[in-house]
């Protein structure tokens, strides 16, 4: 499901929130807005003294790609490879030109036109290790943002929790009950910190990591079937050794298709199927460059 990382932070809430007013607990003394600001006041300002605005504006966007991050299907992608392959063995590599607009993927697009432009397999190398280190620059800018995140969202509950303890031990001599109700209010910041750490920062930050790596993966499909394309292997072995990246059950459906020159353009799908793979380089990728 493309929005499992919103429900899960969505169930992970309902389950704390859930088993606290269960027990009886009150939302009065749960929802104090001192100690949320200082922990989530706290928490994106130090983000922020570390990062950039420009990386800081583009939080909201990575977290819609998180969130709902663009799918392509796998197996379309190979199979429109493996057409490539039967029209360019035909026709010649240059025919392929006037097919690159019913490409979907964009980088299967660029290294296409790279090859159509003359690129030998060296440079084409070199164009896709460019396009790797690039794009794991830009990712692994907001991966550690979110880490970091979820480091200092702790720390800032701790500061809240102190902060509370002062001002408890300041109305020593007081009546008893005011002050257990100011020691229990002061580790509410603590736990706030270590909530949105613990269900938000830091699963935000592993999605990420895993998109990163499903976008690789996506890209060294890509990068071998296009090398395949240019030295003229034929379709059926283009088709099995990039199935051979699979599972077997998967291998089974991609290679189920038989090679032909017919061009379909590749359409995300949204379906569940095991060749889909989920990949977040436009919402992330675009903005961060």
């Amino acid at each position: 499901m493309k929005s499992n990382t919103l429900l899960g932070i969505i169930a992970g809430l309902i389950a704390i929130f859930g088993a606290y007013f269960w027990e009886g607990g009150g939302s009065s003394t749960l929802f104090m807005l001192p100690a949320m600001l200082i922990v989530f006041g706290g928490t994106l300002a130090a983000g922020f003294a570390g990062s950039s605005w420009e990386v800081f504006s583009n939080i909201p966007r990575v977290l819609r790609a998180a969130f709902f991050p663009r799918q392509y299907d796998v197996k379309k992608i190979i199979n429109q490879i493996v057409s490539f392959s039967a029209i360019s063995r035909r026709e010649g590599i240059l025919s392929l030109e006037d097919r690159l607009n019913k490409v979907e993927h964009p980088y299967m697009k660029k290294f296409f036109q790279a090859c159509i432009d003359g690129a030998d397999q060296d440079t084409l190398m070199q164009i896709y290790e460019a396009e790797v280190n690039s794009i794991s620059e830009r990712h692994n800018t907001y991966i550690t943002l979110f880490n970091k995140l979820g480091g200092y969202s702790p720390t800032m509950g701790i500061i809240g929790t102190v902060m509370g303890l002062i001002h408890t031990l300041a109305s020593a001599g007081s009546d008893p009950n005011v002050l257990i109700r100011h020691i229990a209010t002061a580790f509410i910041a603590t736990m706030w910190g270590i909530l949105m750490a613990n269900i938000v920062w830091l699963p935000i930050a592993d999605k990420l990591q895993n998109l990163h790596n499903k976008e690789m993966f996506l890209l060294s499909v890509i990068i071998d079937g296009v090398r395949s394309v240019q030295t003229g292997e034929t379709p059926t072995v283009i088709q099995n050794k990039l199935a051979s990246a699979f599972p077997l059950p998967t291998q089974e459906k991609i290679t189920s298709v038989k090679p032909s020159i017919s061009i379909a353009p590749t359409i995300p799908d949204n379906s569940n199927s095991t060749s889909n793979i989920s990949v977040s380089n436009n919402p992330i990728n675009e903005t961060a460059s």
